[in-house]
């Protein structure tokens, strides 16, 4: 079994583990979130990048990991390349998942939807323009629904008037996406409700790509078929929200949430 490291600022990396552990059931998995810092897109990149550096590569010496997934659109675009070159195991990262999006899109016209750091930043683009020429590509940053998702997640009903508000003009546009890529690892969370307003749309994210590109770096890796590995999770804040993330977190398969003991 592999010990497996996935690790984001709250709770949408859930997302991609939740797709991670579907394809490998059988390794071991770490969840850690840094809620302590959350939400990432409101840190500078120096400060960003300071903060994953030190608790990522903390948290793969203290529980022996032999892959880390950054499960956080926005960690991936700014400290991915600090974390390849602090640590000598894989590290996989998320991209918005444009490029299929392209596939898929039958009118030509493709949603966004992101932070307002992905969306502006240039990598973005440059996926952009290299995997959707002659594609419409309409661009929404939305923080709001980063909270929204953690609200779901602890319990809270989804404000329908507020995500209803960050996509009114995509419902009433002329030519609206037919195909929308959710460019945030929290923003899955919210897809049954995004779906009850734009239910001819199709909704893409990079869970299972990277669950793919996990499963080929672990391919040599011996596994059990009759073993389902463990998980637990860590937060660098066990305050009274968090702890209320206890009981959902254990149904998503982590059995105990604890405090990073830096």
């Amino acid at each position: 079994m592999a010990n497996i490291l996935v690790f984001d600022s709250g709770m949408g990396g859930l997302t991609v583990y939740r797709e991670i552990r579907r394809t490998l059931p059988a390794h071991n998995y770490v969840y850690c979130f840094d809620n302590a810092n959350f939400p990432y897109g409101e840190l500078s990149e120096p400060a960003l990048i300071a903060a994953c550096c030190r608790l990522v590569s903390h948290m793969v010496a203290a529980n022996a990991i032999d892959l880390v997934v950054i499960a956080c659109n926005t960690a991936s675009t700014i400290a991915l390349p600090a974390l390849r070159e602090t640590l000598k195991v894989p590290v996989v990262g998320v991209v918005p998942a444009i490029k299929p999006a392209a596939a898929l899109t039958h009118n030509g016209c493709i949603g966004l939807l992101a932070t307002p750091g992905t969306v502006s930043r240039a990598y973005t683009h440059t996926l952009i323009a290299q995997f959707a020429p002659g594609k419409r590509v309409l661009l929404k940053g939305a923080t709001e629904l980063v909270i929204e998702a953690e609200h779901k997640l602890a319990g809270r009903p989804v404000n329908m008037v507020l995500l209803r508000e960050v996509l009114a003009d995509w419902l009433d546009e002329a030519v609206v996406p037919d195909t929308l890529v959710l460019g945030c690892t929290h923003f899955p969370l919210l897809d049954d409700e995004i779906r009850q307003l734009m239910p001819d749309c199709q909704l893409v994210d990079s869970g299972s790509a990277v669950a793919r590109r996990v499963a080929h770096l672990l391919a040599d890796v011996p596994t059990s078929m009759l073993a389902e590995g463990k998980g637990r999770a860590y937060c660098t804040r066990l305050d009274a929200q968090a702890q209320k993330l206890t009981t959902p977190l254990q149904a998503w398969g982590l059995s105990s949430l604890e405090e990073v003991e830096f």
